[in-house]
């Protein structure tokens, strides 16, 4: 299981190369129940929505079997993304 950044994020790159259909996305955005800025006495939250096998897998005994993670995707990469111009360090 990767435990660190780097296993972490070479593990999200392959998943979405190899098995992109076993990827499950959901923007914050449709999950998103409550949220608050940083106050003086606590921190920024979020507070999501997701399905009640998530939460047994990450609040039981036994170690979770999936990784949840929060993955911040810049507006701009959409855009790359969509763009007809293949940059020198998008060849490859």
């Amino acid at each position: 299981m990767p435990e660190n950044q780097d296993e972490l994020h070479k593990a999200l790159a392959f998943a979405l190369d190899k098995y992109p259909h076993l990827v499950e996305l959901a923007p914050i955005e449709t999950l998103l129940l409550d949220a608050a800025r940083e106050g003086g006495k606590r921190p920024a939250y979020l507070k999501i929505a997701v399905p009640d096998e998530t939460v047994k897998s990450l609040r039981g005994r036994k170690p979770s079997t999936d990784h949840l993670l929060l993955v911040r995707l810049p507006r701009e990469m959409a855009t790359r993304a969509a763009s007809p111009i293949i940059l020198p360090n998008e060849v490859g």
